[in-house]
């Protein structure tokens, strides 16, 4: 109890830290590019582009928070985008094909995480030699689908989904608010949520305490599956076409926001408060960059940097506190 007390306040810590940096990077951008990044029409293009690879970064969290990782959610994401597509070109592209599209989306997201978990849960592979494998696979079959080129076609109103607006305020907002949202009660407020906080910080203790492993990581997989088909959704429906590589770089970058968060790489503790804040000061570093012309090369090299850099301070300060 005192540990997990401890944790949270430690993980407030973080997410107050996060928003410190957000407010500065307001301020500085403030200075410099007032007009440019303050504007309405950017701080809408950022809301349009975050929850694409922020709902990503809710399943890797839940992927790590369990002790394993998920690197093949940008694959699942373009598959079942794919595999919805090409259901609402068939179905005729009226407001019931998007639906349709949309559930096919999510069963194909949902059966690809099952899969990885099953793997992984089951045969005991490592986490990270099944979804690095899956992200190739999934990718593959996306290709194989599409022949390579992007899937066009797609109902116009379908667009709507992220780049349309709701008095105002962005669809995809909405949609990663309501996500974020649903994320947070199923870790703070359900049996899985305490369950897959415990397998994460002791596999085996977990087992012999009468949680079911297998059961927590094929439902981890699972969630993080639909999490990559509602990213996938967003991602076909900003660009009005479905490619087997769209988001190349929301891998890395995902990964990076997880960390960031405050999220553990061994397992066991993760907030999504923390991952939200970190998405959001992911996003305020991408836009200056982009106003301040910096090439997106440097911005790639960069986001590698921080990532090894927070592993390495995350390391040496947790070894100081075992001294």
């Amino acid at each position: 109890m005192e540990k997990s007390k401890k944790f949270f306040k430690e993980a407030d810590k973080n997410t107050l830290a996060l928003f410190g940096i957000a407010l500065l990077i307001f301020a500085l951008m403030g200075i410099f590019a007032p007009g440019s990044f303050l504007g309405i029409a950017n701080l809408q293009g950022m809301c349009i582009q975050f929850p694409e690879y922020g709902i990503l970064a809710l399943g890797m969290m839940l992927a790590m928070i369990s002790g394993g990782i998920d690197l093949s959610l940008v694959g699942i994401a373009n598959f079942s985008s794919i595999i919805g597509s090409i259901v609402m070109i068939k179905t005729g592209g009226s407001g019931t094909s998007i639906l349709l599209g949309i559930g096919a989306a999510l069963i194909v997201g949902a059966l690809c995480g099952t899969f990885n978990g099953f793997l992984i849960g089951y045969l005991r592979i490592p986490a990270m030699l099944v979804t690095l494998c899956g992200l190739q696979l999934y990718t593959g079959l996306g290709l194989a689908v599409t022949k390579g080129p992007a899937l066009t076609g797609l109902p116009e109103s379908y667009s709507l989904l992220a780049n349309g607006a709701f008095f105002g305020i962005p669809i995809a907002l909405l949609i990663f608010i309501m996500v974020f949202l649903i994320v947070a009660y199923i870790l703070r407020a359900t049996v899985y949520g305490q369950h897959v906080l415990y397998m994460g910080t002791n596999d085996i203790a977990s087992k012999y305490s009468g949680i079911h492993n297998l059961k927590i990581t094929i439902t981890t997989y699972l969630i993080g599956g639909m999490l990559g088909a509602v990213s996938g959704i967003l991602m076909a429906s900003h660009y009005n076409s479905a490619k087997a590589d769209y988001g190349s770089s929301y891998t890395l970058l995902t990964l990076l926001i997880v960390v960031l968060g405050g999220t553990a790489p061994e397992g066991g503790k993760g907030k999504v408060a923390g991952v939200a804040m970190a998405v959001i000061v992911l996003q305020l570093v991408s836009s200056a960059f982009n106003i301040l012309r910096v090439n997106s090369f440097v911005k790639t090299f960069v986001w590698g940097l921080l990532l090894l850099a927070i592993m390495i301070i995350t390391k040496v300060v947790e070894s100081k506190k075992k001294e």
